[in-house]
C-alpha cells in the first residue's frame, strides 16, 4: 500500500493541476461547486469530462452524452481487460469494479510495468492519491476569486498543447490525426450543412472519423507473439 501511495504522488500532483483547469472551465459554464467536484470525483477522465462540460453547457441530449462517453472512454475499458489478466487472485468482485473505475492512461502505466502479480492494496494505494489530486483540483479551480481564474484561463488551452505537442513532435502519425480533426472540426464549424449540429455530436464525428482515417493510414502491425 505504501509503495502505490509513493508510485500515485507523481500521477496525482499532475491532475491536481490539470483538472485545476477544469475547475476553471466548469465555473465558466455555470456549474455549481458540488456539481464540478462530484463529476471529477466519479469520473476521473480528463478527455470525457472536458467533452461531457461542453455538451452539457450547449444543453445536449442524453444520448450525445452516452456516445461521446463511450467513444472518448472506450480505450480504459481495454487496458482494464489487460491489467486484469495481471492482478493477483484476492482482486475478486467488487476489487474489480474499482480497478475499471480507477484506470487512466498513468495508472495504467505504472501498474502494468509494475513486477509480479499487482495486490490490491498496492493497486488501492497507487489510486487514492490521483484521485484526492484529480477532485482536489477541480475543487480549487471553483472556489478560488474570479479575478484568479479569469487570468488563469489561459491554463485550459495551455493544457491542451502540453499534451497535444509533444506526442505529436515525436509522431509523425500522431500530427496526421491532430491536423485530420482540426480540418473535421472546422468544417463542421463552418460548412453550412452543419450549422445546426450540437457540439456534442460534433465531438463525436471528430473523434471517429479522425481515427478511423488514422487506422486506415497509419495499421498497427502485430506480431504473431502478440496475438
Amino acid at each position: 500500500f505504501k509503495q502505490g501511495i509513493r508510485d500515485g504522488i507523481p500521477i496525482g500532483l499532475g491532475y491536481a493541476a490539470v483538472s485545476f483547469a477544469f475547475g476553471i472551465l466548469a465555473v465558466d459554464k455555470d456549474l455549481t461547486v458540488s456539481e464540478a467536484v462530484l463529476i471529477s470525483l466519479t469520473n476521473l477522465t480528463s478527455a470525457g469530462q472536458f467533452a461531457g462540460l461542453t455538451i452539457i453547457a450547449e444543453l445536449g441530449t442524453l444520448v450525445e452524452m452516452a456516445l461521446s462517453q463511450f467513444i472518448i472512454n472506450l480505450r480504459y475499458m481495454l487496458m482494464a481487460i489487460s491489467l486484469s489478466q495481471k492482478v493477483d487472485d484476492d482482486f475478486k468482485g467488487i476489487w474489480r469494479w474499482i480497478l475499471g473505475f480507477a484506470i487512466t492512461d498513468e495508472i495504467f502505466a505504472v501498474a502494468i510495468q509494475n513486477p509480479g502479480k499487482i495486490k490490491r492494496n498496492y493497486f488501492m494505494g497507487l489510486t487514492i492519491i490521483p484521485i484526492i489530486g484529480w477532485t482536489l483540483g477541480t475543487l480549487l479551480g471553483n472556489i478560488l476569486p474570479a479575478i484568479i481564474t479569469n487570468a488563469l484561463g489561459v491554463a485550459l488551452y495551455g493544457m491542451f498543447i502540453a499534451v497535444v505537442v509533444p506526442k505529436a513532435r515525436d509522431d509523425s502519425h500522431v500530427f496526421v490525426a491532430v491536423c485530420i480533426a482540426v480540418a473535421i472540426s472546422v468544417a463542421l464549424k463552418y460548412i453550412p450543412a452543419f450549422v445546426n449540429l450540437s457540439g456534442g455530436f460534433a465531438i463525436i464525428i471528430c473523434t471517429v472519423v479522425a481515427s478511423l482515417i488514422a487506422a486506415v493510414l497509419f495499421p498497427v502491425e502485430v506480431s504473431e507473439d502478440e496475438l
